[in-house]
């Protein structure tokens, strides 16, 4: 590997030394779930044994260092995606949640019969469902731009059904099935020349590569840290700083207000008033510790990392004559992910094959049932890649791909 020391890596996931079936781990379902370092998983025990208080409520001790430390928490998030102000970084569950936040506030408010929003038919369920939800409820217009031959977003699509009716576009950085990375800045500068907001979906691009909400000029941006070494149950929502009192709150109730009376109330600014109810604090604070894991390795470092992968991992699946994959064929045009399929063996079979070997796979669907009928299959199996894979894991996975076909020849 010429990018990490990806031995030295390994020693710090704990995790990978669990022995599946009695076979080494080959952990390659990276896109669904990262795993956690060793830091991260004593800064969640740090968090219980040296600072658990409830934040921002009470004048003692503990409950002034919980605070201070979820503040921190905002400002290295802040940092990590080169947001201009805190206040324009919100904590939620996960993205899924961070897409419905704008969905049912700033969506519901702005969005009006006639209008329309545009996706990309690559999109993941968490970033159609909301949209179908202001779509019915508002008799607004839901409008899809397809993939080229080569399965990379259609640029000429996009222009093309890009018009002043056009009030929000939300797609995804990278996709979660084939791996495009989508032109995101051209995508927001088109759009905001039309009037509209765009919302990125950052859960596949965050962990690998670098993203400057400042640089995209996107209105919104959403991303979870499970994906990132992180804990689950923590997820981010960028709101850009002009947009913050149009956007109202999500959920109501303890600490996002200012006064309350009997027949009405007024609000803490943001972004406290978008955090209803107490928060996830100690998600937050260890996922201090999983960016500076992440920046101490280098996002453009494992970027390259998983270039090499995924370009050798291409290469070992196309001498597999009795495998189908999806996705540009160029490994430049994509992130570490490998969709696929094995012919006349069901996908779930495939990686319930390949779990006997330690080969930790996803199939399925994938949360994108539009892209499988558009790519006129059910489901595909996923080997998705991170900082802790190496050329090995690949190798493994080929392996058992071979014991695939000698079951079902």
């Amino acid at each position: 590997m010429k990018n990490i020391d990806i031995e030295r890596i390994k020693k710090d996931f704990p995790i990978l030394s669990v022995k599946p079936h009695g076979k080494r781990l080959v952990y390659l379902d990276n896109a669904a779930t990262t795993q956690k370092p060793i830091e991260a998983i004593k800064a969640m025990d740090k968090y219980y044994e040296e600072l658990n208080a409830n934040v921002y409520r009470s004048p003692h001790y503990l409950s002034a260092l919980s605070t201070q430390a979820y503040e921190e928490a905002r400002e290295r998030v802040k940092k990590f995606i080169n947001a201009k102000k805190e206040e324009s970084i919100v904590f939620t569950r996960n993205t899924t949640e961070s897409i419905n936040f704008i969905a049912y506030t700033w969506g519901m408010k702005h969005i009006n019969e006639g209008d329309e929003i545009l996706l990309t038919i690559a999109e993941h369920h968490s970033n159609i469902l909301p949209w179908q939800m202001v779509a019915e409820a508002k008799g607004a217009k839901l409008k899809y731009v397809y993939l080229d031959e080569n399965f990379r977003l259609s640029m000429k699509d996009f222009k093309e059904k890009m018009s002043d009716k056009v009030k929000l576009v939300a797609v995804q950085h990278m996709s979660n099935v084939l791996g495009i990375i989508n032109p995101v800045e051209e995508i927001t500068h088109i759009a905001h020349k039309y009037g509209a907001k765009v919302l990125i979906d950052g859960a596949q691009s965050v962990p690998h590569m670098p993203a400057d909400v400042q640089k995209i000029d996107c209105d919104f941006f959403a991303f979870s840290g499970h994906k990132m070494l992180g804990p689950m149950g923590i997820g981010v929502l960028y709101i850009k700083e002009d947009l913050l009192k149009e956007v109202p709150p999500f959920l109501r109730g303890g600490e996002m207000i200012d006064e309350v009376y009997e027949d009405h109330s007024t609000f803490a600014p943001s972004p406290l008033k978008f955090e209803a109810g107490t928060p996830n604090i100690e998600g937050a604070y260890v996922l201090i510790s999983a960016i500076d894991y992440i920046e101490k390795i280098g996002l453009t470092n494992i970027y390259k990392h998983e270039g090499e992968l995924l370009e050798y991992g291409l290469q070992k699946m196309k001498e597999l004559d009795f495998v189908k994959l999806y996705g540009p064929k160029d490994a430049k045009e994509r992130g570490g992910i490998i969709s696929f399929n094995v012919e006349g063996v069901h996908p779930h079979d495939v990686a319930t094959i390949l779990d006997e070997e330690g080969v930790a796979v996803r199939s399925g669907h994938h949360c994108c049932q539009p892209l499988m009928r558009y790519l006129g299959v059910p489901a595909t199996v996923r080997a998705s890649f991170y900082l802790y894979n190496d050329f090995e894991d690949i190798d493994a996975l080929v392996e058992g791909l071979k014991k695939v076909r000698k079951w079902f020849k």
